[in-house]
């Protein structure tokens, strides 16, 4: 090998500095977002085992997996090493130097786990081995190997050390393999015709096809001009006939491909064996993406390109260095090769740029080809994360255009249609794309002729769909039309078991979620999902148990911590306190800006009577959300509490500028004005307020009547507590009320003296307005929930929490019980006036 210096390092890195300097100003674009950001395998909490048993993507190798998988640049690197280290296997002598065979093959296994092509860097050793170190040509091994077949002489020993390395390497390839296979369970990865066309096309369609593209990669070789981030489904049209003018490009490319081939075989000299490596190169780790013995799931891949470009580059140069090397052509090779490495700098300077955004990205890539409706999609998809959902359904539908037939671009309309509330024109897509599926055929595998992604189409219609209620068994029907084409898809049974919670079969949607816990029992949502279901079933301690487990798989699980720490504070066990106390922290701290958090940490400190630190928790809720209406009640259900009522009265003003309606408010407010600040008009207009929003009320229909006695209004005070006793009979604190002031009105000398005890508008002789189920709690407009899924493109969640309203509205009453309550309040009427006459002595 020839010695590299400094100064020539120094001008590499250089230069590939000054060339991709400002892609270090760009984004995560395209597979980065599956590879890297969405990938689990990259989380702390992974377990590092699951590196070797998922692909690249962090999907499991034994799954419907693409050739794609690994990284080429890390592959190249470490096929790269292998060769090198491979290199230095020849010792003195001709002898065998085994420590950097035994690298090579622990350096080829790596570069084989970055990228399945890494283990065509044993064909290249191979080669190498034969022609460059023991420096055979092909005339020569023909010649050795006929005259040991018959006979005429024996295998040189020479021979035999090469044959006995080859050996060494092709076992442990033969090992590799036997391990890859072993991992994806003896299944090739399976495409649609819309990733590789070609793949399923008959013969000689598929034939001449495959063969063009090797030309058409050759010359993204040799003018990277039109570059494409995805040339799949229709970017290149299908070679049909013999009578394509394109098959000539594949003519002249395998002439020109087996001159070199017989020139580097055929003769010997430095310049054969250069032209040789260069050859292999090129063409060895190219066969994986050929599609010659598997069919691939792309039509053309730049990225497959990055090894086979070093050979290109071996053979640009020695071409080069042979015409620099003649004096009349010496000055003009360099002016060539200044003007190459010059253009090829700007235009990677260039390129560049169009990988800042996947928007950017997308755009430039149709400028190459607008045949390819995948592009078309992403473009859309691109324009939708920004929410620019008219512009993005533009895109979308011309995608439908230019591949009809094509499931995703018609899923993609229709939930733009959904984004935009076009309810009609969504459910229209979903169908269209619906009837676009394979039929299911008998004996044959469902799973093996669609991409998995497809049958979200199922999913997302059911998802539209079950907005209606009267629609709810309709939907049901899809997600299972769903499983039975695909029975381990685990999303459907997702999908199933919160439709069938709304549904109120809660011991289906249990039956569900266990299925797709069998399918993935790592997945924390689906746990989570689970406890939701028990607590629709009125089990907590399940629940508990799988809050518990979703969060030793996902320790920072939001809603289950969330959640889960709401159970406990509802469970009323104070040995359960200080572990919610603890979930809720470490909730707030995922979550600082979600009010909802200080809150409940709040109603801890409420319930274990830390009144200055329940006091903090709510003001920051607060502070967060300022018509918090549960913080801010509790906040003044705190004062009032703690014998600071006045500073109540500015809370409770701001909560009822907010939520005028907020009866619990009223009446707080009422027995404050009434007891501390001693007006009774501003009292009676909050209770009266109380009895607009809500005429049955009776704790406020109580403290008007305790007003009138105030007010000196004896007779309406009875009367009032006629009523009230009507509305609740059963209630002895009113009858006993009632009855002194009865008994005051029939006595002689009445008034001065108070018949309640001062400071009391919510009873006699003690009592005080029930309070103790005034406490509210952050789910008041806040269901319990599951993980929900939206429509797919990918799963959402829905970020509702769990909780229970204490501080519930009066129950919706029948007819039948208006009427039952009128003909009391009638009757109590009649017996008033009756009092009234024998009072007047009628």
């Amino acid at each position: 090998m020839a010695d590299i210096n400094l100064k020539e390092v120094t001008l590499i890195v250089g230069v590939v500095t000054a060339c991709y300097w400002n892609s270090l100003f760009c984004g995560f674009v395209f597979d980065d977002v599956s590879a890297i950001l969405d990938n689990k395998d990259l989380h702390p909490s992974t377990p590092l085992k699951t590196l070797f048993q998922n692909d690249f993507w962090g999907t499991p190798m034994s799954e419907v997996t693409g050739v794609v998988g690994r990284a080429e640049l890390l592959s190249s690197i470490f096929f790269l090493a292998a060769f090198l280290s491979y290199t230095k296997s020849k010792g003195p002598d001709n002898s065998i130097l085994w420590t950097p065979i035994a690298l090579t093959v622990f350096l080829v296994a790596v570069a084989t786990l970055c990228k399945e092509q890494g283990i065509t860097v044993v064909g290249i050793c191979c080669v190498y081995e034969v022609f460059i170190a023991q420096g055979y040509t092909l005339p020569l091994l023909c010649t050795t190997a006929g005259q040991f077949l018959r006979g005429k002489g024996s295998i040189p020993f020479s021979m035999l050390q090469t044959l006995i390395k080859l050996i060494v390497l092709m076992f442990s390839t033969l090992l590799l393999v036997v391990i890859r296979v072993q991992v994806i369970q003896s299944q090739l990865p399976v495409f649609t015709r819309f990733d590789n066309p070609a793949a399923v096309s008959p013969t000689p369609t598929r034939q001449l096809t495959f063969n063009y593209l090797l030309p058409v990669n050759a010359w993204l070789l040799l003018n990277p001009s039109e570059l494409c981030c995805d040339w799949t489904m229709g970017t290149i049209p299908l070679i049909e006939s013999l009578l394509d003018i394109r098959n000539l490009a594949t003519f002249t490319f395998f002439c020109f491909l087996g001159a070199l081939g017989v020139f580097s075989l055929r003769y010997p000299g430095d310049s054969s064996k250069t032209v040789l490596m260069a050859l292999c190169l090129m063409v060895l780790p190219f066969i994986p993406a050929s599609n010659l013995f598997f069919p691939v799931g792309f039509v053309v891949a730049e990225r497959v390109l990055y090894v086979p470009s070093m050979g290109f580059c071996i053979l640009v140069a020695h071409g080069w260095q042979k015409i620099s090397n003649k004096s009349v052509l010496k000055k003009l090779s360099w002016v060539c090769l200044s003007v190459v490495i010059l253009t090829h700098a700007l235009k990677t300077l260039h390129r560049n740029w169009d990988w800042e955004s996947e928007y950017t990205l997308f755009m430039s890539a149709l400028k190459v080809n607008k045949n390819n409706a995948k592009l078309w999609n992403n473009v859309g998809h691109a324009l939708e994360n920004e929410k620019n959902f008219e512009k993005a359904l533009k895109y979308f539908l011309q995608a439908t255009h230019v591949q009809p037939d094509d499931i995703g671009a018609h899923m993609n309309v229709g939930r733009t249609y959904k984004n935009l509330n076009r309810t009609k024109e969504a459910e229209e897509s979903y169908m269209m794309a619906k009837s676009l599926m394979p039929q299911i055929i008998p004996g044959k595998k469902y799973a093996a002729r669609i991409a998995p992604n497809h049958l979200n189409v199922y999913i997302n219609l059911a998802n539209l769909i079950r907005a209606n209620e009267s629609r709810l068994e309709e939907a049901d029907q899809l997600y299972r039309q769903a499983i039975s084409m695909r029975p381990d898809f685990k999303q459907a049974y997702i999908s199933r078991g919160e439709l069938l919670l709304k549904m109120n079969k809660p011991l289906k949607a249990k039956e569900a979620y266990l299925k797709a816990l069998e399918l993935d029992r790592n997945n924390a949502d689906l746990w989570y999902n689970l406890a939701i279901v028990h607590i629709e079933l009125k089990e907590p301690n399940e629940a508990l148990k799988n809050f518990n487990h979703a969060l030793e798989l996902n320790p920072k699980h939001k809603l289950a911590l969330f959640n889960s720490a709401i159970l406990m504070q509802e469970s009323g066990e104070v040995k359960l306190r200080p572990e919610a106390r603890k979930r809720l922290l470490s909730y707030v701290n995922e979550e600082p800006r979600d009010a909802n958090g200080y809150f409940n940490l709040g109603m801890l400190a409420m319930d274990d009577k830390k009144d200055t630190e329940a006091e903090i928790w709510m003001k920051k809720a607060i502070k967060l959300q300022t018509d918090f209406r549960s913080a801010l009640f509790n906040l003044a259900l705190l004062y009032s509490q703690t014998a600071k009522e006045l500073k109540a009265l500015p809370i409770l003003e701001e909560l009822l500028r907010y939520y005028p309606d907020h009866i619990k408010g009223l009446i707080l407010k009422g027995d404050i004005l009434m007891n501390q600040k001693k007006d009774i008009l501003g009292a009676k207009k909050c209770f009266e307020k109380i009895l607009e929003l809500d005429p049955s009320n009776v704790q406020g229909k109580h403290n008007l009547c305790v007003v009138y006695f105030e007010e000196k209004d004896l007779l309406k005070a009875e009367r009032c507590l006629v009523e009230t006793l009507a509305l609740a009979p059963h209630e002895e604190y009113i009858q006993r009320h009632l009855s002194i002031v009865r008994d005051k009105i029939s006595s002689s000398s009445f008034a001065e003296q108070s018949i309640f005890p001062a400071g009391k508008t919510s009873g006699v002789e003690g009592d005080k307005i029930p309070t103790e189920s005034v406490k509210e709690i952050v789910s008041e407009s806040r269901p319990t929930q599951i993980i929900k899924t939206g429509d797919n493109k990918s799963q959402s969640k829905s970020n509702k929490q769990l909780g229970k309203n204490t501080d519930k509205e009066t129950p919706h009453k029948t007819t039948k019980d208006i009427k039952e309550i009128e003909k009391k309040r009638v009757a109590a009427l009649k017996r008033l006036e009756e009092i009234e006459r024998i009072l007047n002595g009628e």
